[in-house]
Parts: C-alpha cells; sequence; structure tokens
C-alpha cells in the first residue's frame, strides 16, 4: 500500500458472532463460531447482542460496588474459585473490584475486534502494563527484552525497575540474542511513539520463541493491524486514545488468551487497578464508531503527510507504511514555536481524539527518557507529533502552516528524501535520528 495512501485500509477481516449474553456474564469465545461478521459491524454490535433480548437499547450502565447475596457458602465457593482460576464467577459480581457486567461488555467487544479470546481492562494503559508485567514477575520471569521506541512511561517504568523487572533494550534483529533464561516478556510497539517507526511484527514473534510477545497497538488499533494473527501472544491499549476517541476517558486493556486472562484478573483484583464502570460505557461506545473515525483520520493525516513533506520548512516526515492518523514531524525552526502557534490544533498531549492534537515529545511525553536514550530513539529535540482528529483538511492544514516558521531554515530537499514510511528498526541510522 502506499504509505499515504488510506483507501487501502478495509475491514474485510470478519470474526465469529458471539452467543448471547447475560446481564452479569460475559461468554467466553469459543472457536471456529458462525456467521462471520465484518470489523464494521462487529465494532458496533460486540457487547450488546443481548439488548433487544433485554428490552433496551443502550447498554445498562452497573454502578453498584457490591452485589447482595444471602447464600455466604455459595459466595465463598466461588471466591474460592476465582482465587484458583482467575475465571469470572458465575452467576453476579462478587464485588465491582472482582468483576463488572458494564465493563464486562467492554472487554467482550474488545476481545472481538482484536481477534482473542478475552480482554482485561485497567484503570489505564500503565496500569494494564504493570499488570502484565506483575504476573511474569510472580512466575520468577523478571526479565524484558524491548525495543525502543516505546511510549515514554512505558519506557521509564522498564528502565527504572520499579517493579523489580530488568530490561535489556535492543533493536529487532537483537531480539533472539537478548532472551535469557529469565526472560518472561518481549515488548514493543508499532507504529511507535513518537517516530511511528515499524517493526515486522510476526518476524518479532518468530525471534521470541516461546517467549510472550505484547505489541502496544494504540496507535494502529485494530482497524489497521491484529497483532495475534501475526504471532503476538499480547495486545495492550491505552485505551484512552482512539478506543474512547473522544478525549473524555482514560483507560487501558490487554487482549489475549484467557489463560493469561484469568492471571491478569488476579492482579487486577489483587492491586485495585480496576476500571470504572462509567469508563467501560463510554469506551464499549467509542468502540462502536473506531472503524469510522480511524479511516477518516487517517486519509487526512495521509494528505498532511504529503504536504508536509513539500514544505521547505520541514526537514523531514514520519508516516507508517500501514497509516493510520498519527504524523510525526521534525521543523527547521523552532518546534516551540510551533505549538504556541496553533490555534485551530489543540496544543496538548495524548492522541486518539475527534480533534486534532500536537504536541512536542522531547518535552512532555518522552521527556522522562534520559536525552541520550531519547535521541538514540528517533525522538529528536525538533520532533513535533500530531494526531490529526476529524476536522476538514483544508483548515488543519491553514492552522499548521501558519503556525510554522516563516523562514527555511534551509533549501527543501525532494519529497523522497523526507518522508519515512516507518519499518526500519527504531534505533537504526534511518529511523530519522
Amino acid at each position: 500500500m502506499d504509505p499515504m495512501d488510506a483507501d487501502g485500509m478495509t475491514d474485510s477481516a470478519a470474526v465469529p458472532l458471539p452467543p448471547t449474553l447475560t446481564p452479569h456474564r460475559t461468554p467466553t469465545r469459543t472457536p471456529h463460531q458462525t456467521p462471520r461478521r465484518a470489523l464494521a459491524t462487529e465494532a458496533v454490535h460486540a457487547g450488546r447482542d443481548d439488548l433487544a433480548r433485554l428490552g433496551v437499547h443502550a447498554a445498562p450502565i452497573d454502578l453498584s460496588t457490591t452485589y447482595p447475596s444471602y447464600d455466604t457458602r455459595e459466595e465463598a465457593a466461588r471466591i474460592d474459585e476465582f482465587a484458583a482460576t482467575g475465571a469470572r464467577p458465575d452467576g453476579p459480581p462478587v464485588y465491582a473490584r472482582l468483576d463488572n457486567p458494564t465493563t464486562a461488555r467492554f472487554e467482550t467487544a474488545l476481545a472481538r475486534l482484536e481477534g482473542t479470546e478475552s480482554a482485561v481492562a485497567f484503570a489505564s494503559g500503565m496500569a494494564a502494563l504493570t499488570a502484565v508485567l506483575l504476573v511474569r514477575s510472580g512466575a520468577g520471569l523478571r526479565h524484558v527484552v524491548a525495543v525502543r521506541p516505546l511510549y515514554g512511561c512505558s519506557d521509564h517504568l522498564l528502565t527504572a525497575g520499579l517493579l523489580g523487572t530488568e530490561v535489556t533494550w535492543t533493536d529487532p534483529a537483537g531480539i533472539a540474542d537478548a532472551i535469557r533464561p529469565d526472560t518472561g516478556l518481549v515488548m514493543v510497539e508499532t507504529p511507535a511513539n513518537p517516530t511511528l517507526a515499524e517493526v515486522d511484527i510476526a518476524a518479532v514473534a518468530h525471534s521470541c520463541g516461546s517467549i510472550p510477545l505484547l505489541v502496544d497497538n494504540t496507535f494502529a488499533t485494530p482497524v489497521l493491524q491484529r497483532p495475534v494473527e501475526h504471532g503476538a501472544r499480547l495486545v495492550l491499549h491505552s485505551a484512552t486514545k482512539y478506543l474512547g476517541g473522544h478525549g473524555d476517558v482514560l483507560g487501558g486493556v490487554v487482549a489475549c488468551d484467557e489463560e493469561f486472562a484469568r492471571k491478569l484478573r488476579q492482579v487486577r483484583f489483587a492491586t485495585g487497578g480496576v476500571l470504572h464502570p462509567m469508563a467501560g460505557y463510554l469506551l464499549l461506545r467509542g468502540l462502536s464508531t473506531l472503524p469510522v473515525r480511524v479511516r477518516a483520520a487517517s486519509a487526512t493525516a495521509a494528505d498532511l503527510a504529503r504536504r508536509l513533506a513539500t514544505d521547505p520548512r520541514i526537514a523531514r516526515v514520519h508516516y507508517p507504511a500501514i497509516g493510520g492518523a498519527m504524523v510525526s514531524f521534525e521543523v527547521y525552526g523552532d518546534p516551540h514555536e510551533v505549538i504556541a502557534g496553533v490555534r485551530l490544533i489543540t496544543p496538548a498531549v495524548s492522541l486518539g481524539s475527534v480533534d486534532s492534537l500536537i504536541q512536542h515529545p522531547a518535552s512532555i511525553s518522552h521527556r522522562i527518557v534520559p536525552e541520550g536514550d531519547r535521541r538514540s530513539a528517533g525522538v529528536s529535540d525538533r520532533l513535533l507529533r500530531m494526531s490529526v482528529g476529524l476536522e476538514d483538511v483544508e483548515d488543519l492544514w491553514r492552522d499548521l502552516t501558519g503556525a510554522l516558521s516563516a523562514r527555511p531554515g534551509r533549501e527543501a530537499r525532494s519529497p523522497e528524501s523526507r518522508t519515512e514510511a516507518r519499518s526500519a528498526p527504531a534505533a537504526s541510522p534511518s529511523a530519522g535520528r
């Protein structure tokens, strides 16, 4: 696909139709269910298939923190079962930190979109990553192999060893050699934050062998790629971003097989990083428009990337071959003046909202990463990251070009030399350092 062409994105991949849901029980997916539904259809209906039978049109919001039961022996047995297996209890929940019906609907829907057996939601993306690391550390596997760049706080969590983990940073080609007997996880983000560097998930999965591969799929979303189809075992999302899509909800989620999900539920119950039911409702609602939003914003982002590539004020444009609604670019002028100069585009951290956002990673999202590591991963001081929203492309371009420095720093190079379809290893010379 042309790296600037968003028209190649389709929803032709279909996923099985789930069985009928009950208000307090989200079924485990079983393979080879039929009929099959397209991604756009699944986005609208997954997690909601029982609503007509319940006599409602919108998903119920269950705000209960506790659930009455007159049979304490049965409750004790259900709690023991959860402690032993991590499986969702049959019947109504016992306590909101253990499970919630509204949150369970979002988990079911996201699992369907990612093509996994299960998904486990958390209060934030960082809470979700923390749970994964705790699961592996609890098994005595504290070593992590990771490829830069990652989201800045993910980088910091691994580097600082806050959870007792040890990380080896490498490029994709070095993953197999970096694996040790105590390695419990390999982590990549593709397209990466903020350089939009891409890695070959299938090749990385092959290098991992039996070690679980976690792919942060926040930027791509299941609309553009489903990492489990290429060999990943775990798929991480900051649900705050595209899954929610409106800048008004905080959450995280891991899509995975049921075996790993059971361990994640046990960690979530013990540590308390639960997703609020209202957030679960908003995320479920956000999924229904995810394919439409991602495709529309991606088309605009590709158009802006083309224009930036021919602008003499731009040193380099980063736009992934997979497409998407993120564009990063390096300016010849002062990047801080560009941030200060926008009027329509919102100068703010985060991404994936219906409105366009722009930020300076070296100052905000990746400030916590040591400067040398940041630069070696391609995060230069002149790099700006833009999350393209649903505004008209002409309005966005007018605002962006007005905010750029009026004085070209150097003579413009050809578009081919200044635009990158990011498929190179994150720390390689071709990654735009």
